[in-house]
């Protein structure tokens, strides 16, 4: 496990992700309970982080993270004033992370974002947040050296093992590596398949994440058209708690030190598969 600044948050070895819309103070209580060391609020928070608020109150000692606030959507000034409200009542206790979103959703906005990227840092610098108390959704070279020089790490989505070892390499021994993965719990591969097919669809047509899958083992023909059968089974995987379990693991080996999970489809109770799948790979 890579080594983080000593005041970032121990997220555990596994972790679960869920769109804000749909997490509650409830679920994230129970979510603790069973274990899980962080909770990823997932799409793009507001600046006020009135949700993470939530979540922290309703709970004791697990971390609570974004994933991720967006540049764009969310002003700087704003989030670091939201940290430090936060940070006041549950020191230690929330990560922020942060990214550039998607040149589909954003239009003429989506200018010269690495550089929005740098900004957006210096003026959370500026404000006091911690590059240890900070990750980025990083997929590519440029952003993976940033992630590693200004904040703890890195957290990306929609990627499978084979970009954390690309990360890994980049990033050396020390800057966190917490990737999101998609799982799908039932042996019927029909129905399975179909339910990741439905979520998959979005993000396939997205450019970054399209690079970088096809920078990292899969080709345009086996994403295109819903894509092929083995794609699916590698982006979403299916099955039974200890399959599941193989997904969550085969990061771990690739060099990932955290790992946190969304359950598909996003509209069914996690808890279930949740409390499967820490029994199987354990929290820490």
């Amino acid at each position: 496990m890579a080594s983080t600044a000593p005041d970032t948050p121990d997220l555990g070895r596994l972790g679960f992700w869920r769109g804000g819309g749909l997490l509650t103070p409830e679920l994230a209580g129970t979510v603790e309970r069973l274990g899980y060391g962080t909770i990823w609020i997932g799409g793009s928070p507001a600046a006020d982080l009135a949700l993470a608020e939530q979540l922290l109150d309703a709970t004791e000692h697990v971390t609570v993270a974004t994933g991720i606030v967006n540049i764009w959507t969310a002003p700087a000034v704003e989030v670091a004033a939201s940290f430090h409200r936060l940070e006041r009542v549950h020191p230690g206790r929330f990560l922020l992370g942060v990214g550039i979103g998607h040149r589909e959703a954003l239009g003429d906005r989506y200018q010269k974002p690495f550089a929005a990227l740098v900004d957006y840092l210096d003026t959370l610098d500026a404000e006091g947040v911690p590059a240890s108390r900070r990750v980025i959704s990083a997929l590519g070279p440029r952003t993976l050296r940033l992630a590693a020089e200004r904040a703890a790490g890195t957290h990306p989505y929609m990627t499978t093992p084979a970009h954390t070892r690309f990360a890994r390499d980049i990033l050396g021994s020390g800057p966190l590596i917490a990737p999101e993965q998609r799982i799908v719990p039932g042996t019927d591969a029909s129905v399975a398949r179909a339910s990741a097919r439905r979520f998959l669809d979005r993000y396939l047509a997205l450019s970054n994440y399209r690079r970088t899958l096809e920078s990292h083992g899969f080709t345009a023909a086996e994403l295109d058209d819903g894509a092929t059968d083995a794609a699916v089974d590698a982006l979403a995987p299916h099955g039974t708690p200890a399959q599941l379990a193989a997904a969550v693991h085969a990061h771990l080996d690739a060099g990932a030190d955290h790992v946190c999970v969304q359950v598909l489809p996003a509209s069914d109770d996690p808890l279930p598969t949740l409390e499967a799948l820490v029994g199987e790979v354990g929290a820490r």
